[in-house]
């Protein structure tokens, strides 16, 4: 009785008029398995204080938006929102992240470790008990409120109950579309819609590309607030660009920040005290109701300015590397370089050849397979420091894929060894066949051959899949149906914008010369953006009637390099190791290298 007295009493009680940074600070302890466990402290990260504070109770903003790089705690600041909410404004949070595993294994990592290490917490949110529905991963509940878990893939988890409070985390990895019902975002806070005026929406994410960006788009809605800080040396407020770090000559150990008010450098040492003086203003009107935030990691006190310059320093040209180096290291979006069309003239012009030998830089080599109705087509491609190509061959091979001949010509092609200069030959490390047709035949030959790294292979539909999955699916006929679900469309980005590269180096595609045809085939589809039910959707276009089996070819190339990836492959490790070994004397006899199949005619 005493118990639902107090459950009563509590629910009946005003909401205390605390700040979420207060709560933070007198209430939140850090797990030992934090990189610095303990008590929380606001000071270390000043610049959250004010975006946690937009989340409280007393503050008139009902959205929040935080446009930020890596590496700055934003995923704390929503966990001492919900910390808040359960013990101080209890009511109905749905935590939305990219998808249901990322959701599960954020409950697991970091929600959990949350609640058993405050106390007050503790207390409050049911116990972890066999049976009982209280608390699980993919729900919380606690007197007055519950904490629910939901991919944005999942429509019915979105749409579900109503929700006073809404935190969408990294926003710009949530799918276009959740189960064809429509934007994941607008499902969830159309579930807010019974407590505008009290309702609290967290929107935070590192960007991705200019123009389809959610989380730049959301920015932009609000008063686009900037951290100023003062300068040291002359007191002048300024946010602090990349375009104003330096450094000696090539040391970029040494970067510092040149004031472009005073012209002083600022060393590192003066980033604390900075950033702690500093102050959020806004650049824009907004709306009244929303508050949006943008910082870069030049103010995170978990990285420093040297490193990120080294990082810089490592992207060189390619920009796969850029884009993610200015996403996660600035918070800012990604100029889409692969709008920008080099042409197949321009490839073609650029295309030399390098003689028999391999390259000295040529470390790996992958295949790949692209099955056509009539033909198999086949590209082989060596690979050396910073994803570095050379396309070594492109074979077309006439012949019907429901019988064995042109599979047998395959194994002919994917067998051949390459002279190489310091190595003596390299083989094919990995194998890609696509599954799209002629699927049985394809099963039968990668199935009998997946202990060479033979893979079938087929393109996912979402747009988001990583390149390579972790683990690969299983058709019902058994061990010869071994399937890879690719990332096809994030292959394809960065094939294509490194087909934009001028200059050997991390990514620079190498050609030797070829048909006009070919560069036409690998040029073949364009990215552009439309707009798809309301949402700004990133799309590929091929016109009717063009071939692009070099381009999916190169892509399965690139699909093939991550699963080395996955089996422990090291390309820049390799490469430098490579790159200290003396050349091989053609003259000095070497012992014989056998194959496993030599192994019966040497017994």
């Amino acid at each position: 009785m005493s118990d639902f007295i107090d459950i009563w009493r509590r629910a009946l009680r005003l909401e205390p008029q605390t700040l979420v940074s207060d709560w933070a600070d007198n209430k939140r302890i850090l797990p030992n398995t934090s990189a610095e466990p303990g008590k929380w402290k606001t000071s270390r990260t000043p610049y959250l204080r004010d975006i946690m504070n937009c989340l409280s109770v007393a503050s008139p903003y009902e959205r929040v938006i935080f446009m930020k790089a890596a590496q700055i705690g934003a995923t704390e600041a929503a966990l001492n929102f919900c910390g808040h909410v359960i013990e101080n404004a209890p009511g109905v949070l749905l935590y939305v992240s990219p998808t249901d595993a990322a959701s599960q294994r954020n409950v697991r990592l970091r929600v959990d470790p949350l609640i058993d290490t405050t106390p007050e917490l503790a207390a409050l949110v049911t116990r972890r008990r066999s049976r009982m529905a209280g608390n699980n991963n993919s729900l919380k509940t606690f007197p007055g409120g519950q904490l629910s878990f939901v991919g944005a893939n999942s429509a019915v988890g979105l749409r579900s109950t109503p929700a006073r409070y809404i935190v969408a985390d990294e926003v710009d990895a949530f799918p276009a579309d959740a189960d064809s019902e429509g934007d994941p975002i607008s499902l969830a806070i159309q579930r807010t819609v019974t407590f505008a005026g009290r309702r609290k929406i967290f929107l935070l994410s590192t960007p991705t590309l200019t123009g389809v960006s959610r989380i730049e788009k959301a920015f932009a809605e609000g008063d686009q607030r900037q951290y100023f800080v003062p300068c040291p040396k002359c007191g002048t407020l300024q946010v602090l660009k990349w375009t104003q770090i330096r450094w000696p000559g090539d040391d970029r150990a040494k970067a510092f920040y040149l004031c472009p008010h005073c012209g002083e450098g600022i060393s590192e040492r003066h980033k604390q005290s900075m950033v702690a003086d500093g102050v959020w203003m806004p650049t824009a009107e907004g709306d009244g109701k929303t508050a949006s935030f943008h910082i870069s990691a030049l103010y995170s006190p978990f990285v420093s300015w040297s490193e990120i310059a080294l990082e810089h320093e490592v992207c060189g040209n390619d920009p796969t590397r850029l884009q993610t180096w200015t996403n996660c290291s600035l918070g800012e979006c990604w100029e889409d370089k692969a709008a920008t069309y080099i042409t197949p003239a321009q490839l073609l012009t650029r295309a030399a050849g390098w003689g028999e030998m391999l390259p000295d830089e040529v470390v790996r080599i992958t295949g790949s397979c692209d099955v056509q109705m009539d033909r198999l087509e086949v590209e082989i491609v060596g690979w050396g420091r910073g994803e570095q190509s050379w396309s070594l061959d492109y074979i077309s091979l006439p012949g019907n894929p429901a019988e064995s001949d042109v599979w047998a010509r395959l194994d002919n092609i994917r067998k051949q060894r390459f002279p190489h200069r310091k190595l003596g030959t390299l083989s094919i490390s990995a194998f890609c066949v696509d599954s799209g047709n002629w699927s049985k035949s394809v099963y039968s030959y990668t199935g009998k051959r997946f202990h060479e790294k033979c893979f079938a292979v087929k393109g996912s539909s979402d747009p988001t899949a990583q390149i390579w999955p972790r683990r690969p699916t299983r058709q019902k006929d058994g061990r010869e149906s071994v399937l890879y679900i690719v990332g096809s469309t994030a292959a394809k980005e960065i094939v294509v914008s490194r087909l934009g590269i001028a200059q050997p180096g991390p990514g620079f595609c190498h050609f030797p010369v070829r048909d006009l045809d070919y560069f036409e085939q690998l040029l073949a589809e364009k990215p552009i953006n439309r707009t798809i039910g309301g949402v700004r959707k990133r799309v590929w276009h091929k016109p009717a009637n063009s071939p692009n089996e070099a381009l999916d070819c190169r892509i399965y190339n690139l699909c093939a390099l991550h699963a080395l990836r996955s089996y422990g492959v090291d390309l820049d490790r390799e490469a430098e190791r490579v790159a200290k070994m003396d050349q091989i004397d053609p003259d000095k006899p070497r012992p014989p290298k056998y194959t496993m199949a030599d192994f019966g005619k040497l017994t």
